[in-house]
């Protein structure tokens, strides 16, 4: 367990109590009876096939969709009694493919929400500098750009410094990174997880890829028909027993190695090979190899970031460390999961993901003994548990 101090929860507790959506001329709600607690700061994500009124259950949370009957109550206040567009203002909304405003800038798009809320000029840019960067965009070089000059991902991005811009308790994101690639969809969720380490707002997140919800959410709400929790756990508890055969099929064969999604790789142990520099002579790698228990080491540049793997043979004719080995794949970061460092190392020739910090400094290495033990330390706890 970490000793780092968590940040203050900004979010308030979000209660649906009985909700119902009925729409004229059709038979059956759309949803029936929905009750649920959204604990304050927490990301809570809704998952199920399409049609199932997932995102009509988000909508009804700001009132873009007005409930039939229940109540929705939001920091212990009725959302039935709330102006719906000083409602909406409270609530920041993130959609598929952004939803950005074509014709405004980046700037404009960000500040739409604090400027309707009366914020002055000054505030304002200084607020949507502070997103920009908050999300990862230099603002000096994005403020004044249009979102046809922006790819997906740095569209998502905008749109989420958007909904976060008057620093809202709530954060409703429907399917936001379901129109961009895998590769930016993963890095577009580790953002997401970043601000959420950082921020603690109280998020509700529509999806239909089970993956994500496991990847994300600190609950989740698996649903059926009309929006029918079928089970409302934690990823860990609904991978390990699944409360039905419907929720089963979501969770899937592969319900282990989902496992890997809950741990990051800043809270395992990492493992470690010889290293040098790349100014360093061969013969220093070369020794610090045969003292290993290991058959290869790294080629670090002068900033210590990874470059190159290097094996004894190789090592055996070379003059320089400059130009010798095998380069090194795409790292992945103390943040990333570990079924990411599985992706990693089964795509490296060595069968190794290198791990590298701040500014892609060296830290260590995930190899598939570590990924063993991990599931191995799972499974010996579940077992544990069912016999206590």
């Amino acid at each position: 367990m970490s000793d780092t101090v968590q940040p203050a929860v900004s979010g308030v507790e979000i209660v649906l109590d009985s909700v119902t959506k009925n729409y004229p001329g059709q038979r059956d709600p759309a949803v029936e009876n929905v009750s649920m607690t959204i604990p304050a700061g927490e990301t809570v994500v809704l998952v199920g096939p399409s049609g199932c009124g997932k995102t009509t259950t988000m909508r009804m949370i700001n009132r873009l969709i007005e409930p039939s009957s229940g109540t929705i109550t939001i920091g212990g206040e009725n959302a039935a009694t709330v102006n719906p567009d000083r409602l909406r203002r409270g609530i920041g909304y993130s959609i598929q493919q952004a939803g950005l405003f074509p014709h405004l800038t980046v700037a404009k798009n960000v500040a739409t929400v604090p400027g309707l809320i009366g914020w002055d000029r000054t505030r304002i840019g200084e607020r949507v500098d502070e997103m920009l960067d908050l999300v990862g965009l230099d603002p000096g070089a994005f403020r004044d750009r249009y979102p046809r000059q922006l790819s997906g991902g740095q569209q998502q991005r905008v749109g989420v410094a958007r909904a976060l811009a008057a620093d809202p308790p709530v954060l409703l994101m429907d399917e936001p990174f379901g129109a961009v690639d895998p590769i930016t969809r993963g890095l577009l969720q580790d953002e997401l997880l970043r601000l959420q380490a950082e921020l603690r707002k109280t998020i509700v997140f529509v999806t239909h890829d089970f993956n994500e919800a496991v990847k994300l959410g600190d609950r989740i709400a698996v649903l059926g028909d009309r929006s029918r929790i079928l089970q409302y756990d934690t990823p860990a508890a609904i991978l390990a027993e699944p409360a039905d055969a419907t929720v089963a099929g979501f969770v899937g064969a592969d319900a282990a190695l989902k496992q890997l999604t809950l741990t990051r790789v800043e809270d395992v142990e990492l493992g470690d090979c010889p290293t040098a520099l790349d100014t360093d002579p061969p013969e220093t790698l070369r020794a610090a190899i045969a003292a290993s228990d290991q058959d290869f080491g790294l080629v670090l540049d002068a900033q210590r970031r990874p470059i190159r793997w290097v094996t004894q043979p190789q090592l055996a004719l070379a003059k320089s460390l400059r130009d010798v080995g095998t380069a090194v794949g795409e790292g992945i970061s103390p943040r990333s999961t570990l079924q990411e460092a599985l992706e990693a190392l089964l795509a490296d020739s060595t069968a190794n993901a290198v791990v590298t910090g701040r500014r892609g400094v060296y830290a260590g290495l995930i190899t598939i003994d570590t990924l063993v033990a991990h599931l191995s330390a799972i499974r010996s706890a579940h077992a544990g548990n069912g016999s206590a």
